[in-house]
């Protein structure tokens, strides 16, 4: 599971072929002992939790890379690796 930023403590990764666990263009985010599976497109939380703010910090990188985070989701659901992109 590439790991695709790092900020604030926050880790962002992206599964490979992960587009059957959820259905839906979605990142990973950890943070300390919370994870949680957030959308891309609305930033809303599929599964699990972050804390209140660390929540808030990766749905505004959502918003500002969207359309990087769309491409690399592209690129895991085809088995290849999703760049890196810059952190908040």
């Amino acid at each position: 599971m590439p790991i695709i930023s790092m900020f604030y403590g926050i880790i962002i990764r992206m599964y490979l072929l992960d587009n059957k666990h959820h259905n839906l263009p979605h990142i990973h985010a950890k943070y300390a002992e919370y994870e949680a599976s957030i959308d891309i497109a609305d930033g809303e939380v599929l599964a699990g939790e972050l804390p209140r703010k660390q929540l808030r910090l990766v749905q505004a990188w959502i918003e500002l890379h969207h359309d990087e985070l769309m491409a690399d989701w592209e690129l895991a659901t085809s088995n290849e690796n999703p760049y890196k992109i810059d952190p908040l």
